[in-house]
C-alpha cells in the first residue's frame, strides 16, 4: 500500500462510506456491503477489508445509539458468543491466500450469497442452531471478506425476525463482528496496521460515518428499508464483479 494515497481514492472511498453508511441507517445494513468491495479494490483486499472492518465499527456504535429502544440484546447474546469463533478461520484464510485469490474469494462470496438469498426461498425454522450457524458464518464472512449481512439476512428470514427489531439489534452485532475481526487478524498478523494508508486518510474515512448517519436519517423519512436494500445490491454487485474479475485476471496472469 503506497504511503501517497491519491486524492480521487480519498473521493471514491469517502463517497462509498457516506452511501454505505446512509444504507444502514435507512435499512440496518450498507456499510460493509458497499464499503468493502470499493476499498478492496482501492487498497488491495486484506488492508481494504480491514478498513472495512474498523469503519463498519465506528458506524454501528453511532447508529445503535439512535436505534437503542429497539434493539434485541436477547437475540444478541445468542449470536455474539459465536462471532469469535467464525473469526479465527476468517482470519487464517486472510494470513494465508494471495491477494489475486482473496479477491477471487470476496468476489465470490459476496456474488455467492447475494444470489443465495434473492432467489432461495427460506423455511421458517425454530431452536438454538439458526443463530449458531448465522453467528459462526456471520464472523467468518466479516473477518475473511467485511460483509456479514447476507448471513444475517438468512437468519432474520429464518427465524421471521420483524424489521425494525432486526435493524436496530443488527448495529451491536456488526460493532462487535467489526471489533472482532480487527483484532483476530492484527492479534494472528494475518492483516498487519502497518499495511493500512496513513492515519490521516483512515481518520477521513472514518470521519464521513456521522455524516452519513445524518444524511441518512432524513432519507430514512422518506426512503423504505427495500429501496435501500435494492440500492445496497446493486452498488456491492458491481463492486463484487470487478474485484472477481480483476482477481481472475490476476491469476490467469493478465492483470
Amino acid at each position: 500500500m503506497p504511503a501517497d494515497v491519491g486524492p480521487l481514492l480519498l473521493l471514491v472511498a469517502a463517497a462509498s462510506v457516506i452511501l454505505g453508511t446512509v444504507l444502514q441507517r435507512v435499512s440496518g445494513m450498507g456499510v460493509g456491503l458497499v464499503v468493502s468491495p470499493t476499498l478492496a479494490l482501492l487498497l488491495g483486499p486484506v488492508a481494504g477489508v480491514l478498513l472495512t472492518n474498523i469503519t463498519t465499527t465506528v458506524s454501528a456504535a453511532l447508529i445503535a445509539i439512535t436505534l437503542w429502544r429497539d434493539i434485541d440484546w436477547r437475540r444478541y447474546l445468542h449470536l455474539a458468543p459465536l462471532i469469535v469463533v467464525g473469526s479465527v478461520p476468517g482470519a487464517l484464510l486472510v494470513g494465508a491466500a494471495d491477494r489475486s485469490w482473496l479477491e477471487v474469494v470476496i468476489g465470490a462470496a459476496l456474488l455467492g450469497t447475494l444470489v443465495f438469498t434473492a432467489l432461495v426461498r427460506i423455511p421458517q425454522v425454530g431452536g438454538r442452531w439458526p443463530a449458531a450457524v448465522a453467528g459462526t458464518a456471520g464472523g467468518f464472512l466479516n473477518t475473511a471478506v467485511g460483509v456479514a449481512a447476507p448471513a444475517m439476512l438468512v437468519y432474520a428470514q429464518a427465524t421471521g425476525w420483524n424489521q425494525r427489531s432486526f435493524a436496530a439489534t443488527l448495529q451491536p452485532i456488526f460493532f462487535t463482528m467489526g471489533a472482532t475481526s480487527v483484532i483476530t487478524k492484527v492479534g494472528l498478523g494475518a492483516a498487519p496496521i502497518s499495511g493500512l494508508p496513513p492515519i490521516g486518510v483512515i481518520g477521513l474515512v472514518v470521519a464521513m460515518v456521522p455524516i452519513g448517519i445524518l444524511l441518512g436519517g432524513m432519507v430514512a423519512t422518506r426512503v423504505s428499508a427495500t429501496v435501500g436494500r435494492r440500492v445496497a445490491v446493486v452498488v456491492v454487485t458491481l463492486g463484487a464483479v470487478t474485484l472477481l474479475g480483476r482477481g481472475i485476471g490476476g491469476l490467469a496472469g493478465v492483470l
